[in-house]
């Protein structure tokens, strides 16, 4: 379960959950005591999501943003980004999602395969290494970005294509950062770091 109660359908939803609600499960279904989408996830996004709709609002608007016909940035290059943000970040749900997205737009199985371990792949072009080098140093170096590889970028995408890139990217790490901070849809996991094995020992006692 989420970290926040999700919200059900009622007759007192602001319109915009309304609107989300009747889209991703469909007209009258109350997606907390019937959860799933057909993509396969429990939906809980935006049930939790909704405790808040002008913030649920704000979400969708970027999401119409990002996959505007008025965007100049290739999709493929695009969802190889968010795709990287997902492993990077170590978000599930963001990883899952844009893979189905990359095999929609046509990519190669090969590519999405390689996507985890980049660096020693020889299917991606110079752009689209750069593109994941660049989304690594977003994501995993806060945006502290090599001048080599910026260079690539600038070599074949226009100033308003970076833009578009650096945006988007930086708009899936932050979903992934929230949906793991408030457990909802794949990254609904315990925490992985815990202590193993007996309490009463010391580590020290392996060197007796």
């Amino acid at each position: 379960m989420p970290r926040l109660d999700p919200v059900p359908r009622g007759d007192d939803n602001a319109p915009i959950v309304t609107v989300m609600y009747d889209l991703i499960f469909g007209a009258d279904r109350d997606p907390v005591a019937e959860p799933g989408t057909n993509t396969g996830t429990p939906g809980d996004w935006w049930t939790v999501f909704a405790n808040s709709p002008d913030v649920l609002k704000h979400c969708v608007d970027g999401f119409a943003l990002y996959q505007s016909p008025t965007r100049k940035l290739d999709p493929h290059l695009r969802e190889l980004g968010q795709t990287r943000v997902g492993w990077s970040r170590g978000s599930l749900f963001v990883y899952s999602q844009h893979v189905k997205s990359c095999r929609a737009l046509g990519m190669a199985e090969e590519k999405i395969e390689a996507v985890p371990h980049w660096a020693v792949a020889d299917v991606f072009t110079e752009l689209e290494r750069a593109v994941l080098a660049y989304t690594d140093a977003l994501v995993l170096d806060g945006g502290r970005v090599a001048d080599g590889v910026f260079a690539v970028l600038r070599e074949h995408l226009s100033d308003e294509e970076i833009l578009e890139l650096t945006y988007i990217t930086c708009l899936y790490d932050m979903h992934g950062v929230m949906s793991r901070a408030l457990r909802t849809e794949y990254d609904d996991v315990p925490e992985r770091m815990q202590e193993i094995g007996p309490k009463d020992v010391s580590a020290l006692d392996v060197l007796d």
